[in-house]
């Protein structure tokens, strides 16, 4: 988008994420008018304020503006024409355009407005995306998490954020992790230093965002823990009322994590599918002895 004029306006409120055309309140029906969101002029309105007379083109056009909306876009790259420019300059509503045509307009900052107004939280951990599933790492700082996410990335899976990775809760209802956008690319391996990995790996080893379906808690070795060897006992973590599968994996010298962590991913998308191998197997065991109980 480009400035049109009312620079000096900003900054201002944006109440609502949703877009508005105020098709129906240029024509004074204002009994239903979002006035709490973005204001966009298409080639509907414009064609309809041109049918107008001047005077009751200014009327129609400060009546929409006076009820202190955020701001108005014009698609089509169209310039304001003057009454609208006199009734912005009135009360004050910085005026936008954009090349685009409004529909695509729309789609795009409905988007984007539901990104900007979706909550969000910081967590630490390490976010790589295996396969189409997106895994967090987390655990005690120097168990090698980062060294994980390296060695997940040179068997051809992608980063999406190192070290600390924001979450966000879209309108669907899922978890979507994403980067810092000052560390985005990066990477700190101890002893190393830090790392631009698509500079080393390709654009390919890089993911903007990714849902998050698996959060992988990375813990030291304790031989007197009671680790689950089944698969049975589901946990789970919550991130802003969603919750996500939570694995507990225990790191060992020698023991290849990236490999575990790898088939761990792999064996959540097959849960996806409606595939549970320890639930499986259970059944198996318990139709099994069933059968030898009959005997």
């Amino acid at each position: 988008m480009e400035l049109e004029f009312g620079g000096e306006y900003f900054p201002r409120p944006i109440p609502e994420s949703a877009i508005n055309r105020p098709g129906l309140a240029l024509t004074g029906f204002f009994r239903h008018f979002s006035y709490r969101r973005i204001q966009v002029i298409g080639l509907a309105e414009f064609d309809y304020l041109r049918s107008l007379t001047a005077a009751l083109r200014l009327e129609r056009i400060r009546e929409v503006c006076r009820r202190d909306i955020p701001c108005m876009v014009l698609t089509r790259n169209r310039h304001a024409i003057p009454e609208l420019m006199s009734a912005a300059q009135e009360y004050q509503i910085p005026v936008m355009r954009s090349p685009m045509i409004t529909s695509r307009f729309i789609n795009a900052a409905t988007i984007i407005m539901e990104n900007l107004a979706a909550p969000q939280i910081r967590v630490q951990g390490t976010m790589v995306d295996i396969m189409g599933i997106g895994v967090l790492l987390q655990g005690p700082p120097g168990l090698g998490k980062s060294e994980t996410a390296l060695a997940l990335i040179e068997r051809g899976h992608s980063l999406v954020a190192d070290d600390v990775t924001v979450l966000r809760r879209d309108s669907e209802g899922f978890v979507i992790g994403s980067a810092v956008q000052v560390t985005r690319y990066h990477m700190e391996i101890r002893g190393l230093g830090i790392i631009h990995v698509p500079s080393l790996f390709g654009v390919a080893s890089m993911r903007s965002n990714m849902r998050l379906d698996l959060v992988i808690q990375m813990q030291p070795w304790d031989p007197a823990a009671d680790m689950d060897r089944t698969g049975l006992n589901s946990e789970t973590m919550t991130f802003m009322d969603v919750s996500v599968p939570l694995i507990r994996l225990p790191v060992a010298p020698g023991r290849d994590m990236a490999q575990v962590i790898e088939v761990a991913a792999l064996n959540q998308k097959l849960k996806r599918m409606g595939h549970d191998a320890a639930k499986e197997l259970d059944q198996k065991l318990v139709n099994v002895l069933t059968e030898k109980s009959r005997m």
